[in-house]
């Protein structure tokens, strides 16, 4: 299968590009070289400047200086429409999906084919099914299926069928595989070596090292908006590209102040839900447990029903040794468990309010007297939190939709910390979130179990689980299927029980 170019070999070169947004310099005379028949990553922390450089690159914004050159010749983008006539394209990490039509409208949505002003539906629903096959995604989506209920992989595969169909030579994506599942993950890949092979420039924006160092042939690395350098990526390593993105060894990222834990404060013993059947677990004050499995494992199930958002059909679930049966999300606050869920922008924050409504929003009722909230012991637990933790805002007034996604993490995290929350689930807290904010919120997560809080982390990254956790827990099709002490667990051996059949932790 090929996706054949029509239009000609082409790099892309952007010399001495600057953006500022008022008085924030968000890019100083960054340069950028996508290569025809190459995958260059672009990489640094949350608030490098990635995106503001690809907004340029998509017509958003205008560079207040630097210039852009495809195939030798200067372009200038005053608006999207005069990027997508050059063939240039970015993928965005969160799709554009329009909920109420089908598949096949959102990929052509703009540009339907019609006969005489009149669409037809079948030679659409035909069309789409003939380009989700060209792109290798056929048996993954179904023509017909209305956005609406299109699972986050398939919104994703959308948006890249959409980007492909004019046939760009220059195509930028951002952060790609943070909705998708490992196999999904080897489809995307598939693809953009075909795409490499063709000749097309292709950009990759990713946090994940793994990727970088598995698709890509050259690194570029930004941080605080000046470009660092770049690199081959067959004369680099993990640690050199980590050092030039945050400006410091992480070689410590992982380390762990571990210690005896203290009594069981959460206890599932046969716990049953619609979603995952008779799990049995514990997490004692000052522990980390990791919740490790593939993607539909059963894992975020299990940490809603554990956080009151799901009910229990059957087992017992104990809090610091008491039965427990919660209706609701705040029945589990009152016994104090605090959530930070895997959709954290969906989920977990108010993004039209600000970093200090957002930290107070689980202790209201502290700080309010007759329904009125006490604002200067409102800004006085947001300044201690934002100390606390780093958060890097502008102001405690700043809103959380402004912020990087790893300080938009540490808001959700001080919330529960504001609550004095004692066992804490942490769903996927590191997902989106930059190298140098991975190793703050591994600190912070020490630093709560060196306090006693019971610490509960889903994480699908292996490494992740094997430095952050005590004991690992390994979940298959909604059962647990093995336990391992951090000391045993390997890779392989979380592998194994995530995909075998009722094995044991013993015959792992």
């Amino acid at each position: 299968m090929t996706l054949t170019p029509t239009r000609p070999r082409a790099d892309l070169h952007a010399h001495g590009i600057s953006k500022s947004f008022g008085s924030v310099r968000a890019l100083t005379g960054v340069d950028l070289v996508l290569p025809a028949g190459q995958v260059t990553a672009l990489m640094g922390e949350n608030g490098a400047g990635k995106s503001t450089l690809l907004k340029i690159l998509t017509g958003d914004y205008q560079p207040d200086a630097g210039t852009i050159e495809i195939a030798g010749r200067p372009v200038s983008f005053a608006t999207p429409i005069d990027s997508r006539g050059a063939g240039v394209r970015v993928i965005a990490q969160e799709p554009e999906i329009v909920p109420f039509v089908s598949v096949a409208e959102n990929i052509y949505v703009g540009a339907l084919p019609s006969r005489a002003g009149v669409v037809s539906q079948r030679d659409l629903r035909e069309r789409a099914a003939a380009d989700l096959a060209r792109f290798g995604f056929e048996g993954f989506l179904d023509p017909a299926t209305r956005g609406i209920d299109l699972s986050p992989a398939q919104r994703q595969m959308v948006e890249i069928v959409r980007a492909l169909i004019d046939d760009p030579q220059i195509v930028c994506f951002d952060e790609p595989t943070s909705s998708l599942s490992d196999a999904e993950t080897r489809m995307l890949f598939d693809l953009i070596a075909r795409l490499r092979a063709e000749g097309r420039a292709v950009g990759y924006v990713s946090h994940r090292m793994a990727e970088i160092f598995e698709i890509a042939d050259t690194v570029t690395v930004l941080r605080d908006g000046a470009l660092i350098g770049n690199r081959a990526v067959a004369e680099t390593s993990v640690n050199e590209v980590v050092r030039m993105m945050v400006g410091r060894d992480l070689s410590a990222m992982y380390e762990r102040n571990r210690q005896v834990p203290g009594e069981i404060a959460l206890e599932l013993e046969s716990v049953s839900t619609r979603d995952v059947t008779e799990i049995s677990l514990t997490v004692r004050r000052g522990e980390v447990v990791a919740l490790a499995g593939l993607v539909g494992a059963g894992r975020t199930e299990l940490a809603l029903a554990i956080a009151g958002d799901r009910p229990v059909t059957a087992g017992t679930l104990k809090v610091h040794g008491t039965a427990h049966r919660f209706t609701s999300p705040a029945d589990a606050i009152a016994a104090g468990i605090g959530l930070a869920p895997e959709e954290r922008k969906a989920d977990a924050l108010i993004m039209v309010r600000t970093v200090r409504d957002n930290i107070a929003l689980a202790v209201l009722d502290t700080l309010s007297r007759f329904g009125f909230v006490n604002r200067r012991d409102e800004r006085k637990l947001a300044e201690r939190y934002i100390a606390a933790l780093r958060i890097r805002t502008p102001s405690m007034g700043q809103l959380v939709q402004n912020l990087s996604g790893g300080n938009q993490q540490k808001v959700v995290l001080a919330r529960w910390l504001a609550r004095q929350t004692d066992i804490l689930v942490l769903d996927e807290p590191t997902r989106g979130v930059d190298v140098g904010a991975k190793a703050e919120i591994y600190a912070i997560t020490d630093d709560l179990a060196a306090k006693g809080v019971a610490v509960l982390v889903i994480s699908s990254e292996l490494p992740e689980v094997l430095g952050l956790a005590d004991r690992i827990v390994v979940m298959r099709e909604g059962r647990v299927t093995g336990e391992l002490d951090h000391a045993d667990a390997t890779e392989e051996r979380i592998l194994t029980l995530a995909i075998a059949d009722h094995l044991s932790s013993e015959g792992a």
